[in-house]
């Protein structure tokens, strides 16, 4: 993740305001309420905690684009106007939407509720903002929005409970996979070209090299000349088993990075920062727990 450039970020939201005015929607007039994501992540999940109480509205949706690209527009400045419900992922990933929240309170938009995701695990500035490769975000997620659904709708508080009850059904498998390749994988040497992918295999107990290189990417920096060479013999010398390769922000550095990998015969595994089309959060775990299995359970040298 590359942060986003904050001076560029508040000339944006000014320029979305400007279009949008004064001319806000109440946050808590509309039926059903209104709930605006700036991840679709934590979208989805509050569209199966909602089910018909919730219209919900997410805004980074897309897996082929670079999420860090993202520009603020007059129609995202109207949704969060609008909403009852605000949630962020925060420390740093997201920062436009604070600032797009205090921007339209300060322009007439009524108040509304904020849940910022990182909040809700303990997460810091400098932490590894990639929060829904930790397998504790999505289930502390789901319960603290069934509790504010309950606290803002409590004629429907029994339904928030039950549909909680099931998304927490839904993710459990996850849980159940990771610790069944940790028991296999725990202490093997991987890297990654950023920290994506960081607090999954954190959670697989895999020996992630190379986090002064990642660290350096993710906050668009140079990584020093040292930790570059670092990173190329660990791949060419097959000091690791696997490359973590964010597949939607790549650069020359990445890509060159992947083909040094390939060459060498280690595996590429693609992880995304957006859900991929057809994909709930469930499948895509799995999928990518599944491709990290794949790509250790084979000799090396056959990527």
């Amino acid at each position: 993740m590359k942060r986003i450039q904050t001076t560029a970020t508040w000339l944006a939201i000014r320029l979305a305001l400007g279009v949008l005015g004064l001319h806000c929607i109440s946050a808590h007039a509309a039926t059903p309420l209104v709930i605006v994501a700036a991840e679709d992540v934590y979208g989805n999940v509050a569209r199966s905690l909602g089910g018909p109480h919730v219209s919900v509205t997410s805004i980074l949706t897309n897996p082929d684009q670079d999420p860090h690209l993202f520009e603020v527009s007059p129609s995202v400045a109207r949704a969060v106007a609008g909403a009852a419900i605000v949630v962020s992922n925060g420390i740093g990933y997201d920062p436009w939407m604070a600032a797009l929240v205090a921007a339209t309170l300060a322009h007439g938009s009524p108040p509304r509720s904020i849940l910022v995701v990182a909040d809700l695990v303990g997460r810091h500035a400098g932490d590894n903002p990639h929060l829904w490769y930790d397998p504790v975000t999505m289930p502390s997620y789901a319960r603290a929005l069934a509790a504010q659904l309950s606290r803002q709708d409590p004629a429907n508080a029994v339904d928030y409970a039950a549909r909680l009850a099931q998304v927490l059904a839904t993710i459990a498998p996850v849980a159940v996979r990771v610790a069944a390749l940790k028991s296999r994988y725990a202490g093997t040497p991987v890297t990654a070209t950023e920290p994506v992918f960081g607090a999954m295999a954190s959670a697989l107990g895999l020996d992630m090299h190379n986090q002064r290189f990642q660290l350096a990417v993710m906050n668009d920096t140079e990584p020093a000349v040292s930790d570059i060479a670092m990173m190329e013999q660990d791949l060419r010398l097959g000091r690791v088993r696997l490359l973590f390769f964010n597949s939607q922000a790549t650069d020359s550095a990445a890509q060159r990075l992947r083909a040094v990998a390939q060459r060498a015969g280690i595996p590429v595994v693609g992880v995304t920062e957006t859900e991929p089309h057809g994909l709930d959060y469930t499948q895509w775990m799995l999928a990518d727990l599944d491709a990290v299995d794949h790509a250790l359970d084979r000799p090396r040298g056959h990527p």
